[in-house]
């Protein structure tokens, strides 16, 4: 029978979920496009600091020598050329330029048309992740990047910084290159020489190679983000085809379990899967037998209970019919006797038909406790002593020590007076009854013997059943009896987790163990 199917939110479907979960993968390479911001400014602040540094080891050593001569300044410049990133020139207090290190060379080159092409952005990715990020950009609103650049024509010359320098200050400029992208950083540092300005050291360099690198970091970013969210599908989908699905399975299992009726139809075919799935199919299989196996003992006892009901019945019926025929009292009265008998047997029956189900239905929400056997056992014995027929003897061991095992004091005491009321009925006149109590195997073991017959070898297994009795030598003795008695036994007993079990005495009798846990 299939159940309703109830609406589901999007997020509340597992695998929708899982995929949540993997896309964090992708926030990683995200956050790291994200600081790029602040990498790239702490870069330009150490560009910078690294070119005052050139500018004023330059300036320390031309003060040195007093005034500036032109030579002597080209000269020390020249052995500077390689050995220096950045651009230095050198102007006399007039502010003319006495010395550069590459007047006509590439460093030049990089104020007036731009910086050289970076490597990553003629790769294909890049170019796509770069259209994506300005369509991102167009819809937020923002402009582009360049727009925050200077785009006025570069100046010939940083005349400010300049000016700043021969004044006796640190001087800096910053002016978008050709290429409207990269920056060119001016730092001006004066030249002192006995205390006064003797000139300037002017440092210029492009910010390409930065700009170039960042780039770089930029494509591993997006190659990066690309994995992680083919990463994430992967995952989602592998998640999806080994929990989602199976789930799925185990849930169309369940809908086609019962019919419209509510009778077991089918069910669930268990896994091999050895993770949590596979541990709850394997458990909803085991239930699925439970179920069953409780569904037939049901019937089983339904069909029983009619069987033991129509006996009864019948001689009702047959003695209500024979007794409007008769004419004598003493007839009358015989009749009228079996009709007692007959629904008084009933009577018992039903009683214990409802004790027995309320054992199995409500045994597990009863309040248990401590029950101390070795104090609940000696008041039955006594109890069973004061009315024991024909003389039978009841005899009781005890451990040296205490023995309290787990459940209600009421159906602790309910299971031996049982064994106690069936013991004593087996044994022959002047027989003798033993109760043993014993601690084994963190259980307490109480055992009940008697010296009746014994119970036939093909019997011992149905014993415990449900309406089933067995007085020997005594044809109409199954009367008296409902065959519930060790039913109950059983029922409780097990019900607190314990065990019971009959066997065949050596000498004669059976006797009746009774495991109990211990508390």
């Amino acid at each position: 029978m299939r159940g309703p199917r109830h609406y589901r939110p999007p997020l509340a479907r597992i695998s929708v979920r899982l995929l949540l979960l993997n896309l964090l993968l992708v926030f990683l390479p995200v956050a790291g496009s994200l600081y790029l911001q602040t990498y790239e400014r702490q870069l330009l602040v150490g560009q910078e600091r690294g070119m005052v540094q050139q500018g004023r080891v330059l300036a320390a050593a031309l003060g040195e020598r007093g005034e500036l001569a032109p030579e002597e300044t080209q000269a020390a410049l020249a052995r500077l050329r390689r050995r220096v990133d950045a651009r230095l020139r050198v102007v006399d207090r007039r502010g003319d330029v006495i010395g550069d290190t590459s007047a006509a060379g590439p460093r030049a080159a990089e104020e007036s048309v731009g910086s050289p092409p970076s490597p990553a952005r003629s790769d294909p990715l890049y170019r796509v992740g770069a259209a994506l990020y300005r369509l991102r950009q167009r819809l937020a609103g923002a402009r582009p990047d360049a727009a925050a650049y200077d785009w006025r024509p570069p100046p010939a010359w940083p005349e400010p910084a300049v000016r700043a320098a021969l004044a006796g200050r640190y001087g800096a400029l910053t002016r978008a290159t050709g290429d409207g992208r990269s920056q060119t950083l001016h730092s001006a540092i004066p030249v002192r020489s006995g205390g006064a300005v003797v000139g300037a050291v002017l440092v210029s360099q492009s910010t390409w190679r930065i700009l170039g690198a960042l780039d770089q970091v930029r494509l591993g970013i997006l190659r990066v983000f690309l994995a992680s969210v083919a990463a994430a599908a992967v995952l989602t989908l592998l998640f999806a085809t080994t929990i989602a699905r199976p789930l799925e399975r185990l849930r169309d299992e369940a809908d086609a379990l019962v019919d419209r009726r509510g009778r077991l139809r089918g069910r669930f075919r268990g896994s091999r899967r050895r993770d949590e799935i596979g541990d709850l199919a394997r458990a909803l299989e085991q239930l699925t037998r439970q179920i069953e196996g409780h569904l037939g003992s049901v019937e089983a006892f339904a069909a029983d209970l009619s069987h033991e009901l129509k006996n009864p019945l019948a001689a009702v019926r047959g003695a209500a019919e024979l007794l409007a025929e008769v004419e004598t009292p003493e007839e009358r009265a015989r009749f009228v006797a079996v009709v007692q008998r007959e629904v008084a047997r009933m009577e018992r029956l039903l009683s214990g038909v409802r004790e027995i189900g309320w054992i199995d239905a409500r045994l597990d929400s009863e309040p248990t406790g401590a029950v101390p056997l070795h104090e609940l056992l000696p008041g039955l014995v006594e109890s069973w002593r004061a009315r024991a027929p024909r003389g039978v003897a009841i005899e009781l061991a005890l451990p040296p020590g205490p023995v309290e095992v787990r459940g209600a004091p009421e159906r602790v005491t309910q299971v031996f007076e049982n064994l106690l009321d069936n013991a004593v009925e087996l044994s022959p006149p002047g027989g003798r009854v033993a109760v043993a109590l014993a601690v084994a195997g963190g259980a307490g073991v109480a055992t009940v013997m008697d010296e009746g017959p014994g119970v036939p070898p093909e019997h011992l297994p149905r014993v415990f059943d449900r309406f089933f009795t067995w007085r020997p030598g005594e044809p109409g003795a199954r009367d008296g009896h409902s065959g519930l008695g060790l039913a109950i036994v059983k029922a409780i007993v097990e019900g607190y987790g314990g065990t019971v079990a009959i066997r065949n005495r050596p000498e004669g009798g059976a006797a009746v163990e009774v495991r109990l846990p211990l508390c």
